[in-house]
């Protein structure tokens, strides 16, 4: 089945004479992403647009929501007024499904835990014209590749690893819910025009080294802020010599840099894997515009003079790495990595393995690592380590099954999971005799923040290709390096592994019986959106209060956040996924991972009135219910991770009206922005440590809030002393208006009522 060609054809009818028009008006010629960028504007423009100064209205082709987000997401679609979404729209099941025993029951598990969400989902879905997507489908961003990913295309996604689509030439960027309402709502969706980030390949991979490992070694290049603001354009030989999926494999992790999204150039792997699922129509129409769906000529000739900062490797030398312990950006090579592990003290014994997720679990990835255990079977060696494998979809598990590849798991001591999210977002009923102790876990995922997989501190989270970790977890140990170490088998014996082999693409294709696809009723007005009104997990939203119209006085400073403070720290994610839809109770979460500056514990805050110390969200609730503001003060990159706006919206909800920080993370920056909430930046780095744990705290001249102009925060200290400093924003008109209207969604219903 091939979903929205009439779209796909009316985007590539239109393309070229868009992107010549985008050439003559910049006067040069044009990167790929410039050429979608342009082509994908809400209106026409006479100017060309600066990178990483101008905002810019898009009109973008799709949106795609997770469930976890999808259920915020759409309950503030519901209040917007339209019958109908404005442009094709999928929600998909993956985030709710906790892994804790296998596949089936697993599975089971969670349509019975989950009910009352999936029927919440699928009602709105077949209401609103929006495809559902089942539990056991799949995880949504191996299912949008697999099925609505097409070169050349736009689209926004409500998580954070939406680029993984890049790996079919489309610009696919991580957004807030509030963005998706906008998009789905038929309005413009704005973005600051992106600066661009060249990463020229040449060469070509071989033996125990994959497309994983390009990104790891990227990562550790630019660091998890270096790609903020940026698309990361892949291109060159190199690019071209890797399927389709690796590319996705790329992209998706490109999260992890901050970057705004990943893109690769239309090729033959792109081709190929478009027609072996089913879509040999859309091949077809990419080739017709081939040359629109690559960087114009003198792009790949002279690089230097199109990026903003360009990163050359050559894949005949790259190795594979392993990056982590709790952050995905400290980059090792495999042949480094028993050393790192003695200096730093990290455990070596390897206790868990896991292998999948949405950054690799194509049909590629789990061939190559098939072809491991198959290896290691006929030389007499075992599984060393728990081993699970997490397919990306249906449609894999269904064909890896029929291949054998899932038999070959479980020979080994594997353990095969639902096809769905599970440990890489928290998911995960992990079996530990103590949580406390010091351990360490390896996957194929994205990302690894502490306790991001299983909850504990003291774990130890690896990053790696599936590869890497398929053999570990037969060695057992995180020191081990495939392309040289020996191990001992049953016999006795000293033997090496091989090196993986593998499939780009099935040879006997894909087969599926049930994808688990369902498709919208073909008029939703007679259908009812199933919301009980005592339900403990779905709430119906009330609009956010407009702004008083005054500067904010008297605000009571409620954490001061040190160091790293991620969405997972915000709002975190695991068993808190069940209140996704219910912005009361899963505001109980609020804050409880962030590290409080003054006495480095965790969810351990002063309350001001009564200067006892207690739970953040309970000190926050006591603060509203006095009618009293209060501020959140951050660090560096403040917000990195995932894109859930329940970050923006429990400290909304709770009464925060501020978040000043070193640095702002993009997509948090604008999910604050999106909920009316204030944003903003010390001008000087150093003011952070003005902040004393007792102060109360003034924002002066948003009654003139201009874009541009910086607000004065007087720091109110407790022995009746001042600071006053300058504070910086990235608001311009028309996100004042969402400021002075109480959100964006206020804005949105005005405009749709009229």
């Amino acid at each position: 089945m091939v979903f929205d060609l009439d779209l796909i054809r009316k985007v590539y009818a239109s393309m070229p004479g868009k992107i010549d028009a985008a050439r003559k008006l910049v006067g040069r010629p044009l990167t790929l992403s410039e050429k979608i960028l342009y082509s994908h504007l809400s209106q026409p423009t006479g100017t060309a647009y600066k990178r990483g100064v101008d905002y810019v209205d898009f009109a973008p082709d799709r949106v795609a929501m997770q469930d976890a987000t999808a259920q915020m997401a759409l309950l503030q679609f519901m209040t917007c007024g339209r019958d109908k979404v404005a442009v094709p729209s999928t929600v998909h099941c993956d985030h709710l499904i906790q892994a804790k025993t296998g596949a089936v029951q697993d599975l089971a598990a969670a349509l019975d835990t989950n009910k009352e969400v999936y029927d919440f989902l699928a009602s709105i879905s077949n209401k609103f014209g929006i495809g559902f997507w089942k539990a056991g489908a799949g995880i949504i961003h191996q299912v949008v590749l697999e099925n609505y990913a097409f070169p050349g295309g736009m689209m926004i996604g409500t998580d954070s690893h939406t680029p993984n689509a890049g790996g079919l030439g489309m610009v696919a960027i991580g957004v807030g819910g509030a963005d998706a309402v906008d998009v789905m709502a038929g309005l413009p969706w704005e973005l600051k025009m992106p600066k661009l980030i060249g990463v020229k390949l040449t060469g070509k991979m071989s033996g125990w080294t994959s497309a994983k490992d390009v990104i790891l070694w990227v990562a550790g290049q630019l660091t998890v802020k270096g790609g903020t603001g940026a698309i990361v354009e892949y291109f060159g030989e190199g690019a071209d010599n890797i399927s389709a999926t690796g590319k996705g494999t790329i992209c998706n992790m490109g999260a992890e840099i901050g970057a705004t999204c990943s893109i690769f150039a239309y090729d033959d792997k792109m081709a190929g894997y478009l027609k072996s699922t089913g879509r040999t129509e859309v091949a077809e129409l990419a080739d017709g515009i081939r040359e629109h769906l690559r960087p114009d000529a003198d792009v790949y000739e002279n690089p230097g003079k199109y990026y903003d900062q360009l990163l050359e490797l050559n894949l005949d030398t790259l190795e594979p790495y392993v990056n982590g312990p709790f952050t995905p950006d400290l980059a090792t090579p495999v042949s480094e990595m028993k050393a790192a592990v003695e200096k730093n003290g990290w455990p070596a014994k390897l206790e868990v393995a896991l292998i999948g997720s949405c950054t690799n679990s194509s049909y590629e990835d789990i061939s190559r690592s098939a072809s491991i255990v198959k290896d290691a079977v006929g030389k007499g060696l075992k599984a060393n380590s728990e081993f699970t494998i997490t397919p990306g979809s249906e449609l894999v598990r269904f064909t890896i099954e029929r291949d054998g590849f899932i038999r070959q798991f479980e020979e080994v001591g594997g353990v095969v999971l639902a096809n769905a999210c599970g440990p890489c977002i928290g998911q995960w009923a992990r079996h530990i005799d103590d949580p406390n102790r010091k351990n360490t876990i390896i996957t194929s995922f994205n990302r690894n923040f502490a306790k991001r997989n299983d909850g504990l501190a003291s774990t130890h989270a690896f990053v790696a290709s599936p590869e890497v970790v398929t053999a570990m977890a037969i060695a057992g140990t995180i020191s081990f390096n495939p392309l040289t170490d020996t191990l001992t088998n049953d016999k006795g014996e000293k033997v090496k592994l091989s090196e993986p082999s593998g499939f780009e693409l099935p040879p006997k294709g894909f087969a599926v019986e049930d994808a688990g696809y369902q498709a919208p009723a073909a008029d939703g007005k007679g259908v009812n959106v199933i919301v009980s009104p005592d339900s403990k997990r779905l709430q119906l939203l009330e609009p956010f209060a407009a702004w008083e119209g005054t500067d904010l006085k008297g605000l009571k400073l409620l954490i001061k956040a040190k160091g790293k403070c991620t969405t997972d720290h915000i709002s975190m994610a695991g068993p808190w996924l069940k209140f996704r839809g219910h912005l009361d109770n899963i505001s109980n979460n609020m804050l409880i991972g962030a590290i409080n500056f003054y006495n480095e514990k965790t969810d351990t805050v002063k309350n001001q009135l009564t200067g006892e110390y207690g739970a953040v969200p309970a000190t926050a609730r006591a603060y509203k219910a006095a009618g009293i503001g209060s501020i959140v003060v951050g660090d560096e990159n403040y917000g990195e991770g995932s894109s859930r706006e329940h970050a923006a919206m429990e400290p909304r909800h709770l009464g925060v009206r501020a978040i000043l920080v070193r640095s702002f993370a993009r997509i948090h920056e604008t999910n604050l922005k999106k909920q009316g909430m204030l944003g903003l930046t010390f001008a000087d780095k150093a003011d952070y440590d003005k902040i004393q744990e007792d102060d109360s705290i003034d924002i002066i001249g948003l009654t003139s809030f201009a874009p541009g102009k910086p607000l004065t925060v007087v720091l109110n200290h407790k022995d009746g002393s001042k600071d006053e400093i300058s504070v910086n924003h990235t608001y311009n008109e028309q996100q004042i208006e969402w400021f002075k209207a109480g959100g964006a969604l206020n804005v949105i219903r005005s405009q749709v009522a009229k």
